[in-house]
């Protein structure tokens, strides 16, 4: 029912940027709450950030509050996570999920069974 892919992937320095895009194809009302995952080898799948369509809200991870931020342009429906001062740790694969905002709320949005639909990942490396 919806598509997800992700791109922007790639490599960085410790301390610089990239920004990673997604589109979700498909109805409107089961891409109205949109997250950014990422997993690292041997990890479990993590909540980055979460975004709100309807209240226009976000939501961060600890780990990354304050460094990244994620948007959603209304023009183009494009998902964006816009990742600053990277560090080591946040070499992963990111994964941008989708789904409607029932039960989304609070904590709950930050729970990778809570989206079904999902994209292949990007791949993000940072070096020191």
């Amino acid at each position: 029912q919806v598509q997800v892919v992700e791109s922007g992937g790639g490599s960085a320095q410790a301390g610089g940027s990239l920004t990673l895009s997604c589109v979700a194809d498909g109805p409107y009302f089961l891409t109205v709450c949109m997250a950014w995952f990422r997993q690292s080898p041997g990890k479990a799948r993590e909540a980055v950030a979460t975004f709100n369509t309807h209240l226009k809200a976000q939501a961060y991870a600890n780990s990354v509050k304050g460094r990244f931020t994620i948007s959603r342009d209304a023009i183009n429906d494009t998902l964006y996570l816009h990742m600053n001062s990277l560090q080591r740790d946040d070499a992963a694969t990111y994964f941008c999920a989708a789904e409607s905002c029932t039960g989304l709320h609070g904590a709950l949005a930050f729970l990778e069974g809570r989206y079904r639909f999902w994209g292949q990942g990007t791949q993000v490396t940072v070096s020191s």
